[in-house]
């Protein structure tokens, strides 16, 4: 019945643990293995940790998806590779979490089809474009997996540039010209075009493509990987610490109109219609006020050129305000599936990478210390005590690998690393040099293809990090920079007892550029960076520090939820200071610990995120590993009188523009 109704090009495919075997785990024997090579296999079911195929990325057999285990067990049996061989080479092993089988979809229509297919008949759907989710999204067993990576390529020839004449124009009601309305009233002139489908290497080299053709002109703000997709990275905030995030903001503030495929089968498009200047409050951005959507008339027609966009049935009854809220922030996988986005695209600016202790070497390995302190003082505690604009801090940004800034336009990283060594009285030559600039590329993306060092794929943005056997387990802290800036004893807390480096993709725009119509928690806006912690010295000693629990019916969000580990969670429900026990079962856990979804989002931006999800998809079709709604009791999954509708885009929840604004709207 669902064959019959797809386009000619379209495959819906039976799948078995044999081509998660034969296709997938050969890849992470590789010398060096890549997420491309994953990403292209016929059955379309791999995933960037070998063993997010099993439930929990936990090979061990389990009929109850491991409630009945305690958590301490997964490290015990991690330690012992023979048994987890025998685990992973078992096909009847009740763990295992993939697919029966796989629709690749090629236009909306097939999208509409199968959502409507699996609304009919009980199904659940999951989605995946490049699945670089650490959870493990993307892949469910017992569900119809719509894998989008051979859906139609727009950003070839997606770039748009706006003609500023029809600045004062009304809206048109198929929305054609709402999204250039908008990117003008930012300021901005053009966009581009992502399909459901396209990963950022495939959005990189159409930027490139376009620069290389015209002159160079174009920016887009994305992933640190070329393997990671905008329709996961985006969602989940989307950090651009490689990318110029702290000069133009997160991931969920480049999108400036979505078209969707609901769970109710209707293919939509949406986006802000009414907006309002809010830099009085210092924002960037306008406020977005209401947004608007139209449905397709013609939903089974394969035709794009064919489509008809119209107002939606009087009985539509999904609100686009909601929807506009919950997707950019919310996370994928969870509201339907997205088959493109328009992007905004910045002017180009010249790149600035540099590396520190490349090659390395014992000297340079000596004073890293040192290089951490700088990075700091740069970017987020005293960038003035070296000289250092603020201007010129924001135009750089770091990922958690230690030794890597990215740079954009004017700054001085150069000049300020002398001076930080001669105040340290470190002014050896041999010290200056340990960090240098990179060979000159015209951008990121350009210098990811060049360095590549996996020639099986050349011409490709590199994957970072490459495919392992399990992915990180919990998630980072979003460090508000309140706390970071109040003594130099908090600094040197983070110096001693961080587990990593530092992400450094926050502060100016990201909190500044919000349209405050979005779900992206204000932990995320108000955060000097991110970085982890032991549980126990979390929880214990920096949490009540750093976050506000003076009232103890809203726990605060706390996580970021970009590369948020599979074995996230929360402390203890009835004292926030203590860590969720290592030595209690799931079960025990899930029952008496603060969720993955309350820890990053919040008590009460996961209870209005929650009341949408029931609104948008009451029969839980699209139902995600740890996504919204994914952690609800059955009984509560049904959307009653009791729930509260949320907050109008005409009154969006006010997020502020630095952390010590009160939250403001635009008036």
């Amino acid at each position: 019945a669902l064959t019959s109704k797809l386009s000619s090009s379209a495959s819906l495919i039976d799948t078995t643990y044999d081509n998660y075997k034969d296709e997938c785990f050969p890849e992470f024997s590789e010398p060096s293995p890549t997420n491309h090579a994953l990403i292209d296999q016929p059955s379309g079911m791999c995933l960037p940790h070998l063993y997010l195929g099993w439930e929990m990325s936990w090979p061990r057999p389990s009929e109850n998806g491991h409630l009945n285990q305690i958590y301490d067990q997964i490290f015990e049996d991690l330690s012992n590779p023979p048994l987890v061989e025998g685990w992973i080479s078992d096909p009847t092993n009740p763990s295992l979490n993939l697919p029966s089988k796989v629709l690749f979809p090629i236009v909306a229509s097939d999208v509409v089809a199968a959502v409507n297919f699996a609304k009919e008949n009980g199904l659940e759907i999951s989605v995946k474009n490049s699945g670089h989710s650490y959870q493990g999204a993307s892949s469910k067993k017992n569900t119809l997996l719509l894998n989008m990576n051979r859906y139609t390529h727009y950003a070839p020839t997606g770039i748009t540039d706006c003609d500023a004449s029809i600045l004062g124009s009304t809206v048109t009601e198929d929305l054609s010209n709402q999204p250039c309305l908008l990117s003008l009233a930012k300021n901005k002139s053009s966009l581009i075009r992502v399909g459901g489908g396209e990963n950022f290497d495939k959005v990189y080299r159409a930027v490139i493509a376009a620069n290389e053709e015209e002159g160079y002109k174009y920016h887009v703000v994305g992933g640190g990987a070329g393997t990671v997709s905008p329709m996961g990275w985006s969602w989940q905030g989307g950090l651009g610490g490689t990318t110029g995030g702290r000069l133009y903001g997160f991931g969920v503030d480049q999108v400036v109109q979505l078209e969707m495929v609901l769970p109710n089968g209707a293919h939509v498009k949406f986006g802000p219609t009414e907006w309002e200047d809010a830099s009085a409050e210092g924002f960037t951005v306008p406020r977005t006020k209401f947004v608007s959507g139209v449905c397709r008339s013609n939903p089974d027609e394969h035709d794009e050129e064919k489509w008809i966009w119209e107002r939606c049935p009087e009985d539509f009854g999904i609100d686009f305000n909601d929807l506009w809220f919950a997707v950019r922030g919310g996370g994928g996988g969870t509201w339907g599936v997205v088959t493109s986005v328009l992007l905004q695209l910045h002017d180009y600016l010249p790149f600035s990478p540099y590396a520190f202790n490349l090659p390395p070497s014992e000297e340079c390995s000596a004073i890293a210390p040192q290089f951490a302190e700088f990075k700091a003082h740069y970017y987020i505690s005293a960038p003035s005590l070296l000289s250092v604009t603020k201007e010129h801090s924001l135009a750089c940004g770091s990922p958690d690998s230690f030794g890597e800034i990215y740079c954009y336009g004017e700054e001085d990283v150069m000049q300020a690393w002398t001076r930080f060594l001669d105040t340290n009285n470190s002014t050896d030559p041999a010290n200056v040099a340990c960090l240098s600039g990179v060979p000159e590329f015209a951008g990121y993306a350009e210098g990811q293809i060049y360095l590549a060092s996996n020639d099986r794929f050349p011409g490709k943005v590199a994957d970072s990090p490459a495919p392992m056997t399990i992915g990180p387990y919990v998630a980072g802290v979003l460090v508000p920079q309140s706390w970071f800036d109040e003594s130099e004893k908090n600094r040197k807390t983070i110096q001693e007892y961080a587990k990593n480096a530092p992400y450094y993709a926050f502060g100016g725009a990201t909190a500044s550029g919000s349209d405050q119509a979005n779900s992206l928690s204000q932990a995320h806006r108000n955060a000097a960076f991110m970085a982890y912690f032991s549980d126990d010295y979390l929880w214990g000693n920096l949490f009540p520090k750093m976050f506000d629990i003076s009232d103890q019916t809203k726990f605060p969000p706390v996580f970021g939820s970009n590369h948020a580990g599979f074995l996230t969670a929360g402390p203890l429900k009835e004292d926030w200071t203590k860590p969720c026990p290592p030595e209690w079962t799931f079960e025990e856990r899930r029952e008496k610990c603060i969720s993955f979804q309350e820890a990053i989002y919040g008590t009460e931006r996961l209870a209005r995120l929650e009341a949408i999800k029931k609104a948008v998809d009451p029969q839980f079709i699209f139902n995600c590993v740890n996504c919204i709604g994914n952690n609800l009791p059955e009984a509560s999954k049904s959307r009653d009188q009791d729930d509260e509708p949320s907050p109008s885009a005409s009154e969006p929840e006010p997020l502020s523009a630095s952390p010590s604004d009160e939250p403001s709207g635009a008036s």
